[in-house]
């Protein structure tokens, strides 16, 4: 069933860059030094943000979370552990990295263009070790993440700050005046015992869940409208096969996240053309400026993205993507769910494709048309 997207409500999907709203209290470390400069960002969902203050761009459930991370050089965002998945994607910056209760497991150091997604049930860090105004962005898995569990030293030095935290996930600070909970409503550190039943990960295991942007394989047959004028769009799969049409294209992380994430590129005037999904899906922009056009005939809207600017787009909504800058534009693209997404093209679409000669087959992969009618499909 097709969805009408109204002005009023797609103008509450579009998160430009001017709509970003940092909260700098996010977390129980927000006083500790070196960790108290961090700006914490939620544009899908609240994350696991621990501030009531924590201003989210769209709360409706998308089956997973977007997010940010923002802080000076030096900055680091403490160590801690979540229970869904973590996938940054790093927009212009130098991160390193660390990961095991105390950061003494490994490091990797983050470059523009990677994606990164780390063991669940881990902990981990990152500082900022490039330009003040670098980004981390934080893809996480589910509706409800279950919170984090912070490292025992993250939980000490915050105390001596007058910082604690709830069962409830909430952050308390005696300094400004809340009352301490009772101790059996109180976060406490892990034992030592329970951080030695943790995994240990080395760094050639963690470097395999690493996709830099020299590890991307682009498709430029990925989609039906891929021989098509405006729709020669490139597909490079990340996480989950996605939406990918084209059978040979294998992602390099299999493992469930609850989204599927992928880059695509395209040149000016190139894109997907219309289309819709039956699940929640967000494009964030990397580079390049994008048309983006919603809905279909008289109730068709159209909005123009540039850098990290993002549009959260419901389910059974017709969408077209098309780059309009003179250079390549690359888009971040996360899809809800683990399974393949399966593609409706617009009926217009489908009809140029088959005089191109392609069509799908009954398992939506594109294939030659004249093969599928010899088989006596249409």
């Amino acid at each position: 069933m097709t969805k009408i997207v109204s002005k009023e409500e797609l103008s509450s999907r579009v998160i430009t860059f001017s709509d970003w709203v940092p909260c700098k209290a996010a977390f129980i470390d927000c006083k500790t030094p070196g960790s108290d400069q961090k700006d914490n960002y939620s544009f899908v969902g609240p994350g696991v943000s621990q501030s009531s203050d924590q201003f989210v761009n769209v709360s409706s459930a998308h089956g997973f979370q977007l997010g940010a991370a923002g802080m000076p050089n030096g900055v680091s965002n403490s160590l801690h552990l979540h229970f869904t998945a973590e996938v940054f994607v790093n927009f212009e910056g130098e991160f390193q990295l660390r990961w095991g209760p105390n950061g003494e497991q490994g490091n990797y150091i983050s470059q523009d263009g990677d994606v990164i997604t780390v063991p669940t049930w881990i902990f981990r860090g990152f500082t900022n070790i490039g330009p003040d105004d670098g980004i981390l962005y934080t893809a996480l898995g589910r509706d409800d993440t279950g919170g984090i569990i912070w490292g025992p030293q993250v939980l000490q030095d915050a105390e001596g700050y007058g910082l604690h935290l709830t069962r409830e996930n909430l952050l308390v600070d005696t300094e400004a005046g809340d009352p301490i909970p009772s101790s059996e409503n109180l976060i406490r550190p892990l034992s030592q015992a329970q951080l030695e039943s943790l995994e240990v990960f080395s760094e050639d295991d963690f470097r395999k869940r690493v996709i830099t942007r020299e590890d991307r394989v682009y498709f430029d047959k990925a989609f039906l409208c891929s021989s098509l004028p405006g729709g020669r769009a490139k597909l490079a799969l990340v996480i989950g096969y996605g939406l990918t049409e084209n059978r040979r294209q294998v992602p390099p992380i299999h493992e469930p996240h609850s989204f599927s994430a992928a880059w695509i590129v395209a040149n000016s005037g190139e894109g997907i053309l219309r289309h819709k999904i039956e699940v929640p899906q967000t494009i964030t922009i990397k580079s390049g400026t994008w048309k983006i056009t919603i809905n279909d005939g008289d109730d068709k809207q159209v909005v123009t993205l540039s850098s990290r600017d993002a549009i959260s787009i419901p389910e059974g909504s017709w969408r077209q993507f098309r780059c309009i800058s003179d250079t390549e534009g690359e888009l971040f693209v996360v899809s809800a769910g683990d399974n393949r997404v399966k593609i409706d093209w617009h009926e217009e679409v489908i009809n140029a494709a088959h005089e191109a000669g392609f069509a799908l087959d009954p398992n939506d992969y594109v294939a030659p048309v004249s093969v599928l009618e010899a088989a006596g499909l249409r």
